[in-house]
Parts: C-alpha cells; sequence; structure tokens
C-alpha cells in the first residue's frame, strides 16, 4: 500500500495530507503533524482521494462548501472511532461540549477518554474535532492550536450565515 503525502498552503498554515489510493489517512497542520509522525516528504503522485481533498479544501476555505465527501480511514480503538463518527454528525456553524459528546456515545462519565480521542483525531476539518468546546464555552483542547479552532468556528459561523440568506 503506497502512501502519498502533498503539502497544502490553507490560510491558517501549511496542512499534510497523506492518503492511499482509496482514502484519506490523515489532514493534520504541519505544526501539528510534527509532533505526531515523522515528516514524509511529499510524493510527485498524487492520490485521487488527495487530489478530491485538495479541492474541496479549497472550496471550504473560499466558503464554497462546508461539508467534505472525501473517503477517509482513521486508525484507532473502536471507542475512538465511535466518538470520531458522533463528530462527524456536528453540524456546521454548530458546537458541543465534551460533556455533550460523551453523552451522544452513550457513556457520560467517559468525558475525559472523548477529550483524548478528540485529541487524536488525524483527520482535522474533515472530522471536526475543532467543533467540540468546553462546557462553559470556552475554546480548549485543539492540536492544530486555539488561534485556528476560533478561526475555522468562525469560518463556519459565516458559511452557515450565508446560507440562511440565501434561502430568502
Amino acid at each position: 500500500m503506497t502512501i502519498s503525502t502533498f503539502y497544502y498552503e490553507s490560510p491558517l498554515g501549511r496542512i499534510e495530507i497523506s492518503a492511499t489510493d482509496e482514502v484519506i489517512s490523515s489532514v493534520l497542520f504541519e505544526d501539528s503533524a510534527k509532533k505526531q509522525s515523522p515528516k514524509l516528504p511529499a510524493t510527485e503522485h498524487l492520490s485521487p482521494e488527495i487530489e478530491k481533498c485538495v479541492l474541496q479544501l479549497d472550496d471550504y476555505f473560499s466558503g464554497k462548501i462546508a461539508d467534505f465527501d472525501v473517503r477517509f480511514k482513521h486508525s484507532g480503538s473502536d471507542f475512538q472511532q465511535k466518538v470520531w463518527a458522533e463528530l462527524c454528525r456536528i453540524p456546521v456553524g454548530k458546537t458541543i461540549s465534551y460533556l455533550e459528546l460523551s453523552k451522544r456515545i452513550g457513556n457520560v462519565k467517559a468525558i475525559r477518554a472523548v477529550g483524548t480521542a478528540n485529541g487524536c483525531n488525524q483527520i482535522g476539518i474533515i472530522v471536526p474535532c475543532h467543533r467540540v468546546i468546553g462546557a462553559d464555552g470556552s475554546l480548549v483542547g485543539y492540536a492544530g492550536d486555539l488561534w485556528r479552532k476560533k478561526w475555522l468556528l468562525d469560518h463556519e459561523q459565516k458559511m452557515v450565515g450565508l446560507q440562511q440568506l440565501t434561502l430568502f
């Protein structure tokens, strides 16, 4: 299985995208990717999923789309998979607390484990871990730095607002 890596220049800094020919395996801000895995050289052959991901990131950052439909696959425990699947159910422009996320997966006592699983998300932006906030509404716990979390949430709020305006 060949892994392709591409470095995408976003408004928030460079993003490292890795994928096989079939699925995206990671989307990480380069500075946070260094903490998680060794840096791989960019590959000349881009998988079709990376090409699709790049186009959708362009559209996301320009405000044309709010949701992604690239194929991706996380590596993680069953518990982590459950948390990450629930992240994908948080609507664009909305946030939930870690407590609410633990309730949604059916284990209110797992709030710390939920936070840990959220922090292990390797497919940032697409699997929207940035939409999880503290119970008091504060921005907490984002591997890509809190200023990026704020930017992403503000960006999505603007997109939702624009979508609502075009409905009338």
